[in-house]
């Protein structure tokens, strides 16, 4: 699940969701968002997310 997957990639790179968000041009607010299954990100946001914590997106998505 994206949700769970994002946590735990996050965690790994022992960033905030501040952090993350800043580095992938959003806001704290959105990621939160995202990572708690509240909303799904457009895919080019998944991209950059997934650029930001150094994965794959399909990583992200299975």
């Amino acid at each position: 699940m994206l949700a769970e997957n994002l946590k735990e990639a996050r965690k790994k790179k022992g960033l905030s969701q501040e952090d993350v968000a800043k580095k992938a041009g959003i806001s704290q607010q959105a990621y939160s968002y995202y990572e708690n299954g509240l909303k799904v990100p457009t895919l080019p946001t998944i991209k950059v997310i997934a650029e930001t914590l150094e994965t794959s997106i399909d990583d992200l998505v299975k």
